[in-house]
């Protein structure tokens, strides 16, 4: 099969893995780690590829809106008395259910900045390592693709915080997106839109670590024991795989995500009074143990799936639109 036909499948987020044809990659992971340039392996069409990504990762975003608006408010609220229904049952009295997406949309309009600085920026990265981008290892490739989610989480952290504001706001406290920022940075100062960013910041090796390990040992088990080629398992062992490893990556910095999500909100919670993270961690850990540190990863852990199936058939659809097809 030749470049032209392989090129394809890139949503939101997604570079390519060395040596993996490029319809079968995983659509979802978050550290897929390219040899090439993005802008070199999707000369012409690269704007497609984001495009697409970008409108697959929005249409999989608000579907699964509710489960992450339910996820913040248990993580948010104290745990007596807290349960994913509960929470549920109180958001739709509050709001009704169109309050269940709330702070969707700007979750939404993140993804195409991010998106495009994460490959902007792993290209330069990868340049400091080597004049020569495939003969970087592994390691320098994942020292590139760490550096790159660290630069595009900086510059679109702040609509991180605004979204928790805004999926933890009533009825009628925000006028939107503008609005919730004036408020903000009005009340708390512009420091407040980094709120969190430290443990997010932390957060970010970990995730990336673990999926990366996990989707490698599932993928190359797999084909060992099934005597398939390692390079082309099949479309739905990388699906398979790349929600697995996801999972995985997410039991190990999800306590991080927690305390991200507690800094963001603390102004609006309680008495407003605001905690370091080492305090929240001692507070958690007192208070709950450490089962406190996963308040939340059920809802998280449901959207896994429809998430990603989702994604993979709003992308196919748009690619098929846009004419990104192979023979």
């Amino acid at each position: 099969m030749t470049r032209e036909n392989t090129k394809s499948n890139i949503p939101e987020g997604v570079c390519l893995r060395s040596g993996e044809t490029s319809e079968h990659q995983d659509l979802f992971s978050k550290t897929l780690l390219p040899e090439t340039s993005f802008l070199q392996t999707f000369p012409g069409t690269w704007w497609k590829h984001l495009v697409a990504g970008a409108v697959a990762g929005a249409v999989s975003r608000t579907w699964t809106a509710p489960l992450d608006r339910l996820k913040i408010h248990v993580q948010v609220n104290d745990s007596k008395g807290v349960n994913l229904l509960g929470s549920l049952k109180a958001m739709v009295k509050e709001g009704g259910y169109t309050s269940l997406w709330r702070g969707n949309g700007v979750n939404v309009m993140k993804i195409a900045p991010e998106t495009g600085i994460k490959f902007l920026a792993y290209d330069k990265y990868k340049r400091l390592f080597s004049d020569s981008h495939t003969k970087l290892d592994i390691h320098q490739r994942f020292a590139a693709g760490s550096l790159a989610g660290v630069t595009a989480q900086t510059i679109v952290y702040p609509l991180e915080v605004l979204k928790t504001r805004l999926a933890l706001g009533n009825t009628g406290q925000y006028k939107g997106i503008n609005n919730c920022m004036k408020i903000l940075v009005r009340n708390e100062g512009l420091a407040a839109l980094y709120k969190g960013f430290l443990p997010n910041l932390l957060g970010i090796i970990p995730y990336a670590g673990i999926e990366l390990t996990v989707y490698e040992c599932l993928k190359k088990g797999y084909c060992q024991w099934y005597t398939h080629d390692p390079k082309d398992p099949g479309i739905f062992i990388y699906l398979g795989c790349g929600t697995t490893s996801s999972t995985c990556g997410q039991l190990g910095s999800y306590p991080l995500a927690l305390i991200r999500t507690k800094m963001q909100a603390q102004a609006i919670c309680k008495d407003g009074t605001q905690v370091s993270m080492v305090q929240h961690i001692m507070t958690i850990m007192r208070e709950d143990g450490l089962r406190g540190f996963y308040r939340g990863f059920t809802p998280n852990c449901i959207k896994v799936v429809p998430a990603v199936s989702i994604s993979f058939v709003i992308y196919e659809w748009m690619r098929n639109l846009l004419g990104l097809t192979w023979n």
